[in-house]
């Protein structure tokens, strides 16, 4: 690929203040957006350089999926693998994620009681990869009979439900940690056991009080503090603790919004699950919205999808990935759509608003002069217009191709 080359598509939708631009182009430099607008105005000033020709096609921000547990938990999921292994499943994983159109990743490492991997082992296995991750270190409790407590710095080794409120464990957990991910898990998790396995699930973990020192030490650090939560109960325990990021907030109350709204929370809706309560509905995403709630939808695979809920196009608990990212986000960006959204900030739900939560938004999510040049070429806009993996046609990934479907 040129260091320096002009592509041009059908339409830019940028996510940013140019809007959608008809019959557009790129001038990308070196791994960065030098120059955007209308292919006439612009072709004119850059006219000695290589043309890429995707006039047929859409170009927009490639997609940020900004929950995801693809490194610890999902190769001894899909594979057979072995701690030898482990890592090699994951990076073909994350080419799975490439391949779907997705150049950035919001990693939760939490702690496996089978997988001895430390923080350290996961960013150097990704150290060489055309994909931008950012790691959320956590402390987890899974809703067995007995709920059981892990930690990313822990890592196999189980700990005692004291120890999740513990400063000396939360601080390292804290500085290891690059965005506000799923921190803490307010309610123990079903993970991904059946109902029978997991009774507890959905069982509060945390005092008041033991959820604000939490948050406290991570705010004494200059971090925002994510929690896994659903619930009013417990909603409204990270409301009162001053979490900054509410991941699922499923079962959220319209005066719970009203309180997110006003204290500037950020919300990561799972429309495919990943509590012990129904995961967020098309009309749940659209009033945080109209609330004016930054929100992004993300996967958390890999996952099974919450059975019996109208707006899954699932027909079983098979686990999903990364490719179902635009398939769930759809419906909710087809009722926004008809709700006379634009079609630049119903993207922003799979780009920019993700890009910003994991703090990175001043880099990719938007097509801008400066930004890095993570995009895609489609058949149309994604989530909104297609759901198939296989109309992504193009990713690039710092101005590199490194998907192509269209040879």
């Amino acid at each position: 690929m040129e260091e320096r080359y002009l592509i041009r598509g059908k339409k830019l939708v940028t996510v940013s203040d140019y809007g959608t631009i008809e019959d557009g182009c790129l001038v990308i430099s070196h791994g960065k957006i030098e120059e955007l607008g209308p292919w006439e105005q612009v072709k004119k000033r850059f006219s000695t350089i290589k043309v890429i020709d995707c006039s047929e096609y859409v170009i927009t921000p490639s997609l940020v999926d900004c929950h995801t547990h693809l490194l610890e938990f999902a190769p001894s999921s899909l594979h057979p693998v072995s701690p030898n292994t482990h890592l090699w499943a994951g990076k073909s994983i994350l080419f799975h994620a490439l391949s779907s159109g997705i150049t950035a990743l919001g990693e939760q490492i939490c702690g496996h009681p089978n997988c001895n991997f430390s923080i350290k082992d996961y960013r150097k296995s990704i150290a060489d990869l055309p994909i931008d991750i950012s790691f959320a270190t956590t402390s987890i409790s899974i809703g067995f009979d007995e709920p059981v407590h892990f930690s990313a710095i822990t890592q196999s080794q189980p700990i005692e439900r004291s120890r999740l409120s513990d400063a000396r464990l939360v601080r390292k957990i804290a500085k290891e940690s690059s965005f506000p991910g799923e921190n803490v898990f307010i309610n123990a998790t079903p993970a991904n056991f059946t109902a029978e396995a997991v009774p507890c699930a959905g069982e509060i973990m945390y005092s008041l009080q033991e959820l604000k020192q939490v948050t406290d030490i991570y705010h004494q650090l200059n971090k925002e503090i994510g929690a896994h939560v659903a619930g009013e109960e417990g909603i409204e325990l990270a409301i009162s603790a001053g979490i900054d990021v509410l991941h699922h907030a499923h079962g959220i109350t319209d005066e719970q919004i009203k309180k997110v709204a006003k204290q500037n929370m950020k919300i990561v809706a799972t429309p495919m699950g990943g509590t012990h309560l129904p995961p967020n509905s098309p009309k749940e995403i659209m009033k945080l919205v109209e609330k004016k709630i930054a929100v992004s939808i993300a996967t958390d695979a890999y996952l099974p999808p919450y059975p019996n809920v109208s707006w899954l196009p699932f027909h079983s608990r098979t686990l999903q990935g990364p490719d179902a990212l635009m398939l769930i986000a759809q419906p909710a960006m087809k009722l926004m759509k008809e709700h006379q959204f634009d079609e630049n900030d119903i993207l922003a739900l799979l780009t920019a608003n993700p890009a910003d939560l994991l703090g990175k938004g001043d880099q990719f999510g938007r097509l801008e002069k400066g930004m890095d040049a993570n995009f895609i070429v489609s058949a149309g806009i994604p989530g909104l217009e297609i759901t198939d993996v296989e109309q992504i046609k193009k990713v690039f990934f710092r101005g590199i191709e490194a998907i192509n479907r269209l040879v």
